[in-house]
């Protein structure tokens, strides 16, 4: 397994995450290192594009990132 391409790059954990550092070390070691199919921010992305991803997305906000694709899908 791979570390997700985006990982550096992702502003969920360059911004959101600053505050809050062991969390953030969590949060990319299960979703980021590894398998990253799991994370919901990807998700949308590939779904909906960068663009619909919400900066406060968290990566195991699942049911969010299903709402946030159903909407996109149905504008």
């Amino acid at each position: 397994m791979s570390s997700c391409e985006r990982i550096e790059k992702c502003p969920f954990f360059n911004d959101q995450m600053a505050n809050m550092p062991a969390t953030s070390v969590l949060y990319k070691h299960r979703y980021c290192k590894g398998e990253n199919s799991r994370c919901a921010r990807l998700h949308v992305l590939e779904e909906a594009g960068p663009e619909a991803v919400p900066g406060d997305l968290f990566p195991n906000q699942w049911e969010r990132a299903a709402e946030i694709i159903e909407r996109r899908r149905g504008a």
